[in-house]
């Protein structure tokens, strides 16, 4: 009977030069961290939120991926009226040595604003909005990311909690977070970009062609026509 050689053991030099995978609860600096999912090509999203690794779970449809997309509509729309505003869509994030992000969506002012893209293509410094899609209070989005968004400047925060039927937003004031309050007639108006309205019990409904009327109607004011000229001007 033949006798097959054991396999001979990798050698430890190998072993240790292997990047170890990313984990939910790793504490890593950004620079590994972003070392290790660079590794992870497979990995749709990771975030580092004062630096401790987060990995989401399988998204959800009606909790998560729709609205979702009904946020990005949202925001597309405002975009095509408001040249010098740009988007992103899960973009990572930068904002300091422990946190890195992939926020829902985000706004940002192109020219004069208070991030830029670098050299390898990753945003960095404070969007002016973000929007973040969340199941309920009970999630970080509403603890850790709201302190991290607070403290690094992020103007304006706005939260979709999906299965409480709720929309926080909130505008930086003297460093602190304070709700936006509606209208008498439930429409919340941004403070840092003129015309972009949103009619909440419209989208707490699904009726996306209401809320595309509140945005329309707010891109039509004279506040916005003063924003784009005003937008030009830095451009």
């Amino acid at each position: 009977m033949a006798v097959t050689s054991p396999t001979p053991a990798e050698p430890l030099a190998k072993r240790v030069a292997r990047i170890p995978p990313l984990e939910n609860g790793d504490r890593l600096s950004r620079r590994e961290f972003e070392r290790r999912y660079q590794a992870m090509p497979e990995l749709k999203k990771a975030e580092l939120i004062e630096g401790v690794v987060h990995m989401p779970s399988p998204v959800h449809y009606t909790g998560h991926s729709e609205p979702h997309s009904q946020i990005v509509t949202w925001l597309g729309v405002y975009i095509t009226t408001t040249p010098g505003v740009r988007m992103g869509d899960n973009a990572t994030l930068r904002l300091d040595s422990d946190n890195e992000i992939q926020p829902d969506a985000l706004l940002r002012i192109d020219r004069g604003g208070h991030s830029r893209v670098n050299v390898d293509d990753y945003l960095e410094g404070a969007p002016e909005l973000v929007v973040e899609i969340a199941a309920s209070s009970a999630t970080n989005d509403l603890r850790e990311k709201l302190r991290v968004y607070q403290r690094n400047g992020v103007q304006e925060y706005l939260v979709w909690r999906v299965y409480d039927e709720r929309l926080d937003w909130f505008q930086l004031i003297e460093e602190e977070y304070t709700p936006l309050a509606p209208d008498a007639a439930g429409i919340l108006r941004s403070q840092v970009f003129p015309g972009l309205h949103l009619d909440v019990n419209a989208l707490l409904d699904g009726n996306l062609a209401k809320v595309m009327a509140a945005l329309h109607q707010g891109v039509q004011t004279p506040e916005h026509a003063e924003f784009v000229a005003r937008l030009a001007q830095q451009g």
